[in-house]
């Protein structure tokens, strides 16, 4: 690789010089060099000599300007010459290349893809629906050039089966428990971060962040699995209410009996502490069923 500017002079010095051998042997037209203010020359034929020195600069000036290239911010160059890796080329500019090399252009900015909802289950089975966002950038060009067939496609293939597995770990909500579910968005992602970036370096591709945007149930079961989750709502709103009641009602039957405001047999017990409840518990906005 060379300064573009080099092989430009070059290449024009070698136009230059096989224009002047033409001169020489008088093969120029009258009018051009009329044109040019050039003295006329008569024209003999040209000889051997002056035919090596005309291939001879031609092949210089093709091979210096069919050379020349342009390297942009941001994107590098892979160079092979029959299919042996002759380097790579990441400066941007006027440059040089050999014509003799093949060139692959390959993209080296932070680049961002956004996947479409893709299909997968929890832990137990359930049908999801994924959209995942992955922040991604090629760091080693020939990997990613040589290495593979199309390193994109590569990614995007990585990026289902990773997803597949981390979303297999977990269910998507506990409705009757406390317990880990794939609502915890950022304990997700560090698990495909980490997954997908273990799958992606022996194709180059550094993997910065792979987060999943919107995970949801698959439309066929998702008003069942809606309903199910507000009745999960609904019973531990009611059990937390039940249970202030019962612990409101056993403190005020206490209070009555060890301050002598009350003498209470375990029948009257029983009706106090059943009518305080349905007060209480009517009271909260929870509407009493009756016993």
């Amino acid at each position: 690789m060379l300064p573009g500017w080099a092989a430009a002079v070059v290449g024009g010095v070698a136009l230059v010089a096989c224009a002047a051998v033409l001169w020489w042997a008088g093969a120029v037209p009258e009018a051009l060099t009329g044109m040019l203010r050039l003295p006329a020359r008569a024209y003999h034929g040209i000889h051997i000599g002056q035919w090596a020195l005309l291939a001879f600069g031609t092949i210089v000036a093709l091979f210096a300007l069919g050379g020349l290239g342009r390297g942009r911010v941001g994107y590098a160059l892979v160079l092979t010459l029959f299919g042996e890796y002759r380097g790579s080329v990441r400066r941007a500019g006027l440059l040089w290349i050999s014509p003799l090399l093949l060139r692959r252009r390959v993209d080296v900015r932070l680049r961002h893809w956004r996947s479409e909802a893709l299909p997968a289950v929890d832990a137990k089975g359930t049908a999801l629906r994924v959209v995942v966002l992955v922040v991604w950038r090629v760091r080693d060009t020939v990997r990613a050039a040589l290495g593979v067939e199309a390193h994109e496609d590569y990614l995007r293939e990585q990026v289902e089966a990773a997803m597949a597995r981390v979303l297999s770990q977990l269910p998507a909500d506990a409705f009757h428990e406390d317990a880990p579910t794939l609502r915890d968005a950022e304990a997700v992602g560090e698990a495909l971060t980490r997954m997908l970036s273990a799958e992606c370096v022996p194709v180059g591709i550094e993997v910065f962040s792979a987060q999943p945007t919107r995970i949801e149930y698959a439309p066929e079961i998702a008003a069942a699995m809606q309903r199910r989750r507000i009745a999960a709502i609904d019973a531990k709103h009611r059990d937390s209410v039940l249970t202030s009641v019962v612990d409101a009602v056993d403190d005020m039957v206490h209070r009555l009996t060890t301050r002598g405001l009350v003498e209470l047999d375990d029948y009257e017990r029983k009706a106090l502490v059943k009518d305080l409840t349905v007060a209480f518990y009517t009271g909260r906005g929870t509407p009493a069923e009756t016993p």
